[in-house]
Protein backbone atom coordinates (compact mmCIF):
# COMPACT_ATOMS: atom_id res chain seq x y z
CA UNK A 1 0.00 0.00 0.00
CA UNK A 2 1.50 3.54 -0.77
CA UNK A 3 0.45 6.55 1.39
CA UNK A 4 0.93 9.91 -0.10
CA UNK A 5 0.88 13.18 1.59
CA UNK A 6 -0.21 16.71 0.15
CA UNK A 7 0.28 19.92 1.62
CA UNK A 8 1.31 23.32 0.91
CA UNK A 9 4.33 24.53 1.81
CA UNK A 10 5.56 28.05 3.07
CA UNK A 11 6.73 29.69 -0.52
CA UNK A 12 2.65 28.44 -1.15
CA UNK A 13 3.59 25.65 -3.39
CA UNK A 14 2.50 22.34 -3.69
CA UNK A 15 4.05 19.38 -2.44
CA UNK A 16 4.02 15.86 -2.45
CA UNK A 17 5.96 13.52 -0.50
CA UNK A 18 5.69 9.31 -0.18
CA UNK A 19 5.11 8.74 3.38
CA UNK A 20 4.80 4.85 3.70
CA UNK A 21 5.37 1.64 0.96
CA UNK A 22 3.97 -0.63 3.27
CA UNK A 23 3.20 -4.68 2.64
CA UNK A 24 -0.80 -5.44 4.07
CA UNK A 25 -0.97 -8.62 4.21
CA UNK A 26 -4.33 -10.19 3.02
CA UNK A 27 -7.56 -10.19 3.54
CA UNK A 28 -7.32 -6.57 2.19
CA UNK A 29 -10.70 -5.32 4.25
CA UNK A 30 -11.76 -1.72 4.85
CA UNK A 31 -10.87 -2.70 8.29
CA UNK A 32 -7.79 -3.96 7.93
CA UNK A 33 -6.31 -1.21 5.48
CA UNK A 34 -7.90 1.36 7.78
CA UNK A 35 -5.81 -0.10 10.62
CA UNK A 36 -2.13 0.04 8.57
CA UNK A 37 -3.51 3.71 7.78
CA UNK A 38 -3.49 4.88 11.36
CA UNK A 39 -0.09 3.32 11.62
CA UNK A 40 1.03 5.31 9.55
CA UNK A 41 -0.16 8.59 10.56
CA UNK A 42 0.56 8.00 13.99
CA UNK A 43 4.23 6.74 13.26
CA UNK A 44 4.72 10.36 11.25
CA UNK A 45 2.46 12.63 13.76
CA UNK A 46 -0.28 13.70 11.65
CA UNK A 47 -3.14 12.01 13.17
CA UNK A 48 -4.71 15.43 13.79
CA UNK A 49 -3.54 17.19 10.58
CA UNK A 50 -5.77 15.13 8.21
CA UNK A 51 -8.31 16.98 6.30
CA UNK A 52 -8.95 14.40 3.21
CA UNK A 53 -8.17 11.50 1.74
CA UNK A 54 -8.27 10.40 -1.79
CA UNK A 55 -8.43 6.83 -2.97
CA UNK A 56 -10.66 4.60 -5.56
CA UNK A 57 -13.62 3.06 -5.90
CA UNK A 58 -12.80 -0.72 -4.48
CA UNK A 59 -15.50 -1.17 -1.90
CA UNK A 60 -13.52 -2.20 0.58
CA UNK A 61 -11.63 1.89 0.63
CA UNK A 62 -15.66 2.73 1.66
CA UNK A 63 -15.15 0.83 5.09
CA UNK A 64 -12.18 1.62 5.12
CA UNK A 65 -13.11 5.65 4.83
CA UNK A 66 -16.20 5.22 6.88
CA UNK A 67 -13.82 3.81 9.92
CA UNK A 68 -11.37 6.24 9.90
CA UNK A 69 -14.11 9.10 9.66
CA UNK A 70 -15.51 8.00 13.12
CA UNK A 71 -11.83 7.78 14.51
CA UNK A 72 -11.16 10.99 13.55
CA UNK A 73 -14.15 12.69 14.68
CA UNK A 74 -13.44 11.72 18.43
CA UNK A 75 -10.36 13.39 18.02
CA UNK A 76 -10.96 16.73 16.35
CA UNK A 77 -13.83 17.97 14.76
CA UNK A 78 -13.81 17.16 10.69
CA UNK A 79 -14.20 20.10 8.22
CA UNK A 80 -17.75 20.51 7.03
CA UNK A 81 -18.95 17.23 9.12
CA UNK A 82 -16.30 15.37 6.82
CA UNK A 83 -18.07 15.99 4.06
CA UNK A 84 -14.94 16.71 2.33
CA UNK A 85 -13.30 13.63 4.45
CA UNK A 86 -13.58 10.75 1.24
CA UNK A 87 -12.33 11.75 -1.86
CA UNK A 88 -12.98 9.36 -4.91
CA UNK A 89 -10.47 8.91 -7.60
CA UNK A 90 -11.80 10.95 -10.76
CA UNK A 91 -9.87 9.17 -13.07
CA UNK A 92 -11.05 5.83 -11.80
CA UNK A 93 -14.78 6.90 -12.22
CA UNK A 94 -14.02 7.72 -15.62
CA UNK A 95 -12.80 4.51 -15.97
CA UNK A 96 -15.91 2.59 -14.85
CA UNK A 97 -17.86 4.94 -16.68
CA UNK A 98 -15.99 4.26 -20.13
CA UNK A 99 -15.75 0.24 -18.84
CA UNK A 100 -19.45 0.14 -18.87
CA UNK A 101 -20.06 1.90 -22.09
CA UNK A 102 -17.61 -0.23 -24.01
CA UNK A 103 -19.74 -2.83 -22.55
CA UNK A 104 -22.19 -1.89 -25.09
CA UNK A 105 -20.29 -2.76 -27.98
CA UNK A 106 -20.62 -6.41 -28.15
CA UNK A 107 -17.82 -9.03 -29.54
CA UNK A 108 -16.37 -6.50 -31.32
CA UNK A 109 -13.12 -5.45 -29.29
CA UNK A 110 -12.76 -9.14 -28.69
CA UNK A 111 -12.18 -10.12 -32.28
CA UNK A 112 -9.76 -6.64 -32.35
CA UNK A 113 -7.82 -7.68 -29.45
CA UNK A 114 -7.50 -11.69 -30.28
CA UNK A 115 -6.61 -10.11 -34.11
CA UNK A 116 -3.74 -8.62 -32.79
CA UNK A 117 -2.11 -11.25 -30.25
CA UNK A 118 -2.51 -13.71 -33.14
CA UNK A 119 -0.54 -11.05 -35.39
CA UNK A 120 1.71 -11.01 -32.56
CA UNK A 121 2.36 -14.66 -31.61
CA UNK A 122 4.49 -14.76 -34.94
CA UNK A 123 7.39 -12.36 -36.31
CA UNK A 124 6.23 -14.11 -40.23
CA UNK A 125 2.59 -13.09 -39.40
CA UNK A 126 3.71 -9.49 -38.76
CA UNK A 127 6.05 -9.63 -41.93
CA UNK A 128 3.03 -10.57 -44.08
CA UNK A 129 0.52 -7.89 -42.99
CA UNK A 130 3.74 -5.45 -42.83
CA UNK A 131 3.76 -6.21 -46.14
CA UNK A 132 -0.35 -5.98 -46.97
CA UNK A 133 -0.40 -2.69 -45.29
CA UNK A 134 3.14 -1.17 -47.44
CA UNK A 135 1.02 -2.20 -50.40
CA UNK A 136 -1.87 -0.15 -49.47
CA UNK A 137 0.44 2.73 -49.03
CA UNK A 138 -0.80 3.03 -45.17
CA UNK A 139 1.46 5.58 -43.30
CA UNK A 140 0.82 3.81 -39.36
CA UNK A 141 3.51 1.62 -38.24
CA UNK A 142 1.98 0.20 -34.86
CA UNK A 143 -0.70 -1.26 -33.52
CA UNK A 144 -1.75 -1.51 -29.98
CA UNK A 145 -2.70 -4.48 -27.76
CA UNK A 146 -4.64 -3.06 -24.40
CA UNK A 147 -4.75 -3.83 -20.93
CA UNK A 148 -8.25 -4.81 -20.28
CA UNK A 149 -8.97 -2.84 -16.50
CA UNK A 150 -7.69 0.55 -18.66
CA UNK A 151 -10.14 2.10 -21.13
CA UNK A 152 -7.92 4.63 -22.62
CA UNK A 153 -5.48 1.62 -24.08
CA UNK A 154 -8.84 0.04 -25.21
CA UNK A 155 -9.64 3.12 -27.25
CA UNK A 156 -5.89 3.42 -28.58
CA UNK A 157 -6.44 -0.23 -29.55
CA UNK A 158 -9.55 0.37 -31.39
CA UNK A 159 -8.14 3.83 -33.18
CA UNK A 160 -4.94 2.19 -34.54
CA UNK A 161 -7.26 -1.71 -35.28
CA UNK A 162 -9.15 1.17 -37.19
CA UNK A 163 -6.37 2.34 -39.28
CA UNK A 164 -5.23 -1.09 -40.87
CA UNK A 165 -8.75 -1.93 -41.11
CA UNK A 166 -8.73 -2.44 -44.95
CA UNK A 167 -5.52 -4.93 -44.20
CA UNK A 168 -7.25 -7.31 -42.01
CA UNK A 169 -9.86 -9.06 -44.41
CA UNK A 170 -6.37 -9.17 -47.39
CA UNK A 171 -4.13 -10.86 -44.39
CA UNK A 172 -7.05 -13.75 -43.42
CA UNK A 173 -7.10 -14.20 -47.80
CA UNK A 174 -3.80 -15.45 -46.99
CA UNK A 175 -3.74 -17.11 -43.54
CA UNK A 176 -6.64 -18.91 -43.15
CA UNK A 177 -6.32 -19.54 -39.65
CA UNK A 178 -6.98 -15.87 -38.89
CA UNK A 179 -10.64 -15.70 -38.03
CA UNK A 180 -10.57 -11.92 -36.57
CA UNK A 181 -11.61 -9.82 -39.36
CA UNK A 182 -14.96 -7.38 -38.48
CA UNK A 183 -17.74 -6.88 -40.77
CA UNK A 184 -17.70 -3.33 -41.95
CA UNK A 185 -20.73 -2.51 -39.77
CA UNK A 186 -18.54 -3.18 -36.99
CA UNK A 187 -15.96 -1.52 -38.38
CA UNK A 188 -18.31 1.82 -38.58
CA UNK A 189 -19.71 1.15 -35.08
CA UNK A 190 -15.68 1.28 -33.89
CA UNK A 191 -15.40 4.21 -35.67
CA UNK A 192 -18.39 6.22 -34.35
CA UNK A 193 -17.02 4.93 -30.86
CA UNK A 194 -13.86 6.51 -31.04
CA UNK A 195 -15.45 9.84 -32.65
CA UNK A 196 -17.38 9.28 -28.90
CA UNK A 197 -14.39 8.00 -26.44
CA UNK A 198 -11.80 10.77 -28.14
CA UNK A 199 -12.85 13.65 -25.66
CA UNK A 200 -12.73 11.01 -22.80
CA UNK A 201 -9.15 10.60 -24.06
CA UNK A 202 -8.46 14.69 -24.02
CA UNK A 203 -9.73 15.02 -20.57
CA UNK A 204 -7.19 11.87 -19.31
CA UNK A 205 -4.44 13.44 -21.03
CA UNK A 206 -5.46 16.48 -19.69
CA UNK A 207 -5.36 15.42 -15.97
CA UNK A 208 -2.23 12.78 -16.43
CA UNK A 209 -0.54 15.60 -17.90
CA UNK A 210 -0.98 17.53 -14.55
CA UNK A 211 1.69 17.01 -12.13
CA UNK A 212 -0.69 17.32 -9.30
CA UNK A 213 -4.42 17.08 -10.75
CA UNK A 214 -5.95 19.19 -7.84
CA UNK A 215 -9.91 20.03 -7.87
CA UNK A 216 -9.95 23.37 -9.68
CA UNK A 217 -9.23 21.93 -13.10
CA UNK A 218 -11.74 18.88 -13.15
CA UNK A 219 -15.33 20.31 -13.00
CA UNK A 220 -14.86 22.32 -16.31
CA UNK A 221 -13.91 19.18 -17.99
CA UNK A 222 -16.70 17.64 -16.42
CA UNK A 223 -19.83 19.41 -17.59
CA UNK A 224 -18.05 18.41 -20.78
CA UNK A 225 -18.31 14.87 -20.59
CA UNK A 226 -22.32 15.36 -19.12
CA UNK A 227 -22.90 17.43 -22.17
CA UNK A 228 -21.69 14.81 -24.42
CA UNK A 229 -23.41 12.34 -23.17
CA UNK A 230 -26.69 13.99 -23.52
CA UNK A 231 -25.81 15.04 -27.21
CA UNK A 232 -25.04 10.77 -28.20
CA UNK A 233 -28.34 9.77 -25.72
CA UNK A 234 -30.00 11.53 -28.82
CA UNK A 235 -27.49 9.64 -31.32
CA UNK A 236 -29.16 8.42 -34.57
CA UNK A 237 -26.77 4.77 -34.24
CA UNK A 238 -28.50 2.86 -31.76
CA UNK A 239 -25.09 1.48 -29.88
CA UNK A 240 -23.75 4.83 -29.19
CA UNK A 241 -27.32 5.73 -27.55
CA UNK A 242 -27.01 2.79 -25.81
CA UNK A 243 -23.51 3.64 -24.97
CA UNK A 244 -24.88 6.72 -23.74
CA UNK A 245 -27.43 5.67 -21.23
CA UNK A 246 -24.95 3.54 -20.02
CA UNK A 247 -22.52 5.98 -19.05
CA UNK A 248 -24.97 8.47 -17.92
CA UNK A 249 -26.55 6.37 -15.36
CA UNK A 250 -22.91 5.67 -13.43
CA UNK A 251 -22.37 9.45 -14.40
CA UNK A 252 -25.45 10.29 -11.94
CA UNK A 253 -24.47 7.30 -9.31
CA UNK A 254 -20.37 8.73 -8.96
CA UNK A 255 -20.54 12.32 -9.45
CA UNK A 256 -23.48 13.28 -7.52
CA UNK A 257 -21.93 12.81 -4.58
CA UNK A 258 -18.55 13.86 -5.25
CA UNK A 259 -18.98 17.39 -6.66
CA UNK A 260 -18.87 19.51 -3.48
CA UNK A 261 -15.00 19.01 -3.81
CA UNK A 262 -14.81 20.24 -7.64
CA UNK A 263 -16.92 22.17 -7.08
CA UNK A 264 -15.14 23.89 -4.27
CA UNK A 265 -12.06 24.04 -6.14
CA UNK A 266 -13.92 26.25 -9.23
CA UNK A 267 -15.24 28.24 -7.45
CA UNK A 268 -11.69 29.02 -5.69
CA UNK A 269 -10.04 28.89 -9.06
CA UNK A 270 -10.17 33.11 -10.13
CA UNK A 271 -10.96 32.47 -13.47
CA UNK A 272 -14.06 30.63 -12.52
CA UNK A 273 -15.34 31.07 -9.57
CA UNK A 274 -19.53 30.70 -8.88
CA UNK A 275 -19.58 31.72 -13.18
CA UNK A 276 -18.50 28.10 -13.64
CA UNK A 277 -21.14 26.59 -11.30
CA UNK A 278 -24.24 28.56 -12.74
CA UNK A 279 -22.39 27.30 -16.28
CA UNK A 280 -21.80 23.40 -15.76
CA UNK A 281 -24.80 22.55 -13.11
CA UNK A 282 -27.79 23.12 -15.90
CA UNK A 283 -25.59 20.62 -18.07
CA UNK A 284 -24.95 18.05 -14.82
CA UNK A 285 -28.10 17.82 -13.26
CA UNK A 286 -31.22 18.16 -14.22
CA UNK A 287 -33.79 22.01 -14.78
CA UNK A 288 -35.50 20.45 -11.45
CA UNK A 289 -32.61 20.03 -9.34
CA UNK A 290 -29.89 22.71 -10.83
CA UNK A 291 -30.83 25.30 -8.77
CA UNK A 292 -30.89 23.38 -5.29
CA UNK A 293 -27.66 22.36 -5.75
CA UNK A 294 -26.12 25.32 -6.57
CA UNK A 295 -27.99 26.94 -3.55
CA UNK A 296 -26.67 23.81 -1.46
CA UNK A 297 -22.76 24.82 -2.68
CA UNK A 298 -23.17 28.33 -1.81
CA UNK A 299 -24.27 27.30 1.43
CA UNK A 300 -21.44 25.17 1.67
CA UNK A 301 -18.87 27.32 0.60
CA UNK A 302 -19.60 30.04 3.40
CA UNK A 303 -20.56 27.17 5.78
CA UNK A 304 -16.83 26.11 5.47
CA UNK A 305 -15.57 29.97 4.89
CA UNK A 306 -16.66 30.54 8.29
CA UNK A 307 -15.23 27.88 10.25
CA UNK A 308 -11.89 29.25 8.94
CA UNK A 309 -12.95 32.89 10.34
CA UNK A 310 -13.76 30.62 13.50
CA UNK A 311 -10.23 29.23 13.58
CA UNK A 312 -8.24 32.78 12.44
CA UNK A 313 -9.85 34.53 16.02
CA UNK A 314 -8.59 31.99 18.20
CA UNK A 315 -5.50 32.05 16.55
CA UNK A 316 -5.21 35.85 17.15
CA UNK A 317 -6.72 35.27 20.59
CA UNK A 318 -3.96 32.75 21.33
CA UNK A 319 -1.14 34.44 19.55
CA UNK A 320 -2.02 37.90 21.78
CA UNK A 321 -1.74 35.82 24.97
CA UNK A 322 1.58 34.62 23.78
CA UNK A 323 3.06 38.13 23.13
CA UNK A 324 1.68 38.60 27.12
CA UNK A 325 3.18 35.90 28.36
CA UNK A 326 6.54 36.41 26.39
CA UNK A 327 6.14 40.10 27.69
CA UNK A 328 5.69 39.00 31.71
CA UNK A 329 8.62 36.47 31.35
CA UNK A 330 11.35 39.66 29.76
CA UNK A 331 9.96 41.37 32.86
CA UNK A 332 10.67 38.93 34.95
CA UNK A 333 14.27 37.84 33.71
CA UNK A 334 15.23 41.90 33.52
CA UNK A 335 13.58 42.71 36.99
CA UNK A 336 16.87 42.16 38.73
CA UNK A 337 18.16 45.16 36.70
CA UNK A 338 14.93 47.30 37.09
CA UNK A 339 15.61 47.40 40.66
CA UNK A 340 18.38 49.17 40.65
CA UNK A 341 16.94 51.98 39.08
CA UNK A 342 14.25 54.47 40.12
CA UNK A 343 10.68 53.05 39.25
CA UNK A 344 9.45 55.88 36.25
CA UNK A 345 5.91 55.81 35.20
CA UNK A 346 5.29 53.98 32.07
CA UNK A 347 4.65 56.17 28.89
CA UNK A 348 3.92 54.70 25.52
CA UNK A 349 5.39 56.10 22.34
CA UNK A 350 2.75 56.83 19.90
CA UNK A 351 4.27 53.70 17.60
CA UNK A 352 2.78 51.61 20.81
CA UNK A 353 -0.49 53.72 20.95
CA UNK A 354 -0.81 53.60 17.35
CA UNK A 355 0.02 49.58 17.50
CA UNK A 356 -2.82 49.11 19.92
CA UNK A 357 -5.21 51.43 17.90
CA UNK A 358 -4.98 49.01 14.69
CA UNK A 359 -5.14 45.76 16.73
CA UNK A 360 -8.40 46.47 17.42
CA UNK A 361 -9.47 47.34 13.87
CA UNK A 362 -7.87 44.32 13.09
CA UNK A 363 -9.78 42.29 15.52
CA UNK A 364 -13.16 43.35 14.36
CA UNK A 365 -14.22 41.71 11.49
CA UNK A 366 -15.41 44.10 8.20
CA UNK A 367 -19.01 44.99 7.00
CA UNK A 368 -18.16 42.60 3.68
CA UNK A 369 -16.11 38.98 4.50
CA UNK A 370 -13.39 38.02 2.46
CA UNK A 371 -15.38 35.95 0.85
CA UNK A 372 -18.04 38.28 -0.11
CA UNK A 373 -15.41 40.72 -1.73
CA UNK A 374 -13.71 37.69 -3.71
CA UNK A 375 -17.03 36.56 -5.32
CA UNK A 376 -18.56 39.89 -6.03
CA UNK A 377 -15.47 40.35 -8.36
CA UNK A 378 -15.06 39.74 -11.75
CA UNK A 379 -13.10 37.03 -12.61
CA UNK A 380 -9.57 36.22 -13.34
CA UNK A 381 -9.44 37.24 -17.54
CA UNK A 382 -6.97 34.68 -19.03
CA UNK A 383 -6.22 33.17 -22.19
CA UNK A 384 -8.78 29.34 -22.19
CA UNK A 385 -5.76 27.57 -22.59
CA UNK A 386 -3.33 29.83 -20.60
CA UNK A 387 -1.53 27.71 -17.58
CA UNK A 388 -2.72 29.96 -14.42
CA UNK A 389 -0.66 28.71 -11.23
CA UNK A 390 -3.90 29.42 -9.09
CA UNK A 391 -1.54 28.99 -5.66
CA UNK A 392 1.05 31.70 -6.89
CA UNK A 393 -2.13 33.98 -7.57
CA UNK A 394 -3.32 33.22 -3.99
CA UNK A 395 -0.28 34.03 -3.11
CA UNK A 396 0.05 36.95 -4.30
CA UNK A 397 -3.73 37.93 -2.99
CA UNK A 398 -2.78 36.59 0.87
CA UNK A 399 -2.65 39.92 2.12
CA UNK A 400 -6.06 41.16 0.90
CA UNK A 401 -8.01 37.67 1.93
CA UNK A 402 -5.79 36.69 4.50
CA UNK A 403 -8.32 34.17 5.79
CA UNK A 404 -10.16 32.94 2.16
CA UNK A 405 -6.38 32.24 0.72
CA UNK A 406 -5.95 29.30 4.11
CA UNK A 407 -9.31 27.94 3.06
CA UNK A 408 -7.84 27.94 -0.40
CA UNK A 409 -5.12 26.68 -0.26
CA UNK A 410 -6.22 23.63 2.28
CA UNK A 411 -8.89 22.71 -0.54
CA UNK A 412 -6.36 23.20 -3.73
CA UNK A 413 -3.97 20.82 -2.18
CA UNK A 414 -6.62 17.87 -2.27
CA UNK A 415 -5.64 15.72 -5.20
CA UNK A 416 -8.92 14.58 -7.71
CA UNK A 417 -6.65 11.34 -8.30
CA UNK A 418 -4.54 8.35 -7.10
CA UNK A 419 -2.00 8.84 -9.69
CA UNK A 420 1.13 9.42 -7.20
CA UNK A 421 0.19 6.07 -5.63
CA UNK A 422 -0.03 4.83 -9.14
CA UNK A 423 3.28 5.94 -9.97
CA UNK A 424 4.78 4.97 -7.15
CA UNK A 425 3.68 1.48 -7.78
CA UNK A 426 5.58 1.83 -11.32
CA UNK A 427 8.78 2.70 -9.20
CA UNK A 428 7.94 0.32 -6.92
CA UNK A 429 7.81 -2.32 -9.83
CA UNK A 430 11.57 -1.47 -11.07
CA UNK A 431 12.97 -1.59 -7.34
CA UNK A 432 11.37 -5.07 -7.02
CA UNK A 433 12.62 -7.13 -10.40
CA UNK A 434 13.47 -10.70 -11.13
CA UNK A 435 16.79 -10.22 -9.26
CA UNK A 436 15.88 -8.10 -6.56
CA UNK A 437 12.62 -9.92 -5.42
CA UNK A 438 14.30 -11.06 -2.07
CA UNK A 439 14.83 -7.77 -0.32
CA UNK A 440 12.78 -6.74 2.58
CA UNK A 441 9.96 -4.90 3.03
CA UNK A 442 11.66 -2.19 5.13
CA UNK A 443 14.31 -1.94 2.56
CA UNK A 444 12.01 -1.96 -0.12
CA UNK A 445 10.68 0.71 2.04
CA UNK A 446 13.31 3.12 2.70
CA UNK A 447 14.61 2.84 -0.78
CA UNK A 448 11.36 4.07 -2.35
CA UNK A 449 10.60 7.00 0.33
CA UNK A 450 14.11 7.95 0.69
CA UNK A 451 14.66 8.29 -3.14
CA UNK A 452 11.60 10.46 -2.99
CA UNK A 453 12.21 12.60 -0.30
CA UNK A 454 16.09 13.01 -1.27
CA UNK A 455 14.80 14.05 -5.01
CA UNK A 456 12.16 16.23 -3.79
CA UNK A 457 14.93 18.08 -1.37
CA UNK A 458 16.97 18.96 -4.34
CA UNK A 459 14.37 20.09 -6.59
CA UNK A 460 15.60 17.20 -8.74
CA UNK A 461 12.83 15.67 -11.63
CA UNK A 462 13.91 12.83 -13.66
CA UNK A 463 11.64 13.44 -16.67
CA UNK A 464 12.83 10.23 -18.32
CA UNK A 465 11.62 8.15 -15.21
CA UNK A 466 8.15 10.39 -15.32
CA UNK A 467 7.35 9.77 -18.79
CA UNK A 468 7.85 6.43 -18.14
CA UNK A 469 5.29 6.57 -15.45
CA UNK A 470 3.16 8.29 -17.63
CA UNK A 471 3.25 5.50 -20.21
CA UNK A 472 2.96 2.22 -17.24
CA UNK A 473 -0.37 4.05 -16.28
CA UNK A 474 -1.65 3.82 -19.46
CA UNK A 475 -0.68 -0.35 -19.41
CA UNK A 476 -0.55 -1.10 -23.15
CA UNK A 477 1.60 -2.72 -25.42
CA UNK A 478 2.61 -1.55 -28.90
CA UNK A 479 2.87 -4.14 -31.64
CA UNK A 480 4.82 -2.14 -34.15
CA UNK A 481 5.29 -3.95 -37.84
CA UNK A 482 8.80 -4.82 -39.65
CA UNK A 483 10.15 -2.07 -41.97
CA UNK A 484 11.42 -5.04 -44.07
CA UNK A 485 10.39 -8.21 -45.37
CA UNK A 486 10.96 -11.07 -47.63
CA UNK A 487 9.13 -11.15 -50.57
Amino acid sequence: MVVTGHFIDSDWVLQKRVLNFCNVPPPHTGVIIADALSKCFLDWGIENKVSSITVDNASYNDVCIRRLREDFSLRKRLSLGGKNFHVRCCVHILNLLVQDGLGQLGGVIDVVREGIKYLNNSESRLLEFAKIKKQLQLPSRKLILDCLTRWNSTYLMLASGLEFKDVFPRYADIDPGFHYVPTDFEWMKVEEVCKFLGIFHEITDMISGSEYPTSNIFLVELYRIKELLNEKALDPFEHIRAMAGSMSAKFDKYWEESNVLLSLGAILDPRYKMFLINHAFPVIYSEEAAPRFMAEIRDILYELYNEYVDCHIVSHSEQQQRQVVKKRQNEGSSSSSKKQKMAAPTVLTGKEKFHMHVSEIDRALPEKSDLDVYLEESRYACDANANLDVLAWWKGERLRFPILSRMAADILSVPVTTMASDSTFSAGGRVIDDRRASMSVETVQMLLCGNDWIRSLHGLKNKSRESLDAAESITFEEVELPESFTS
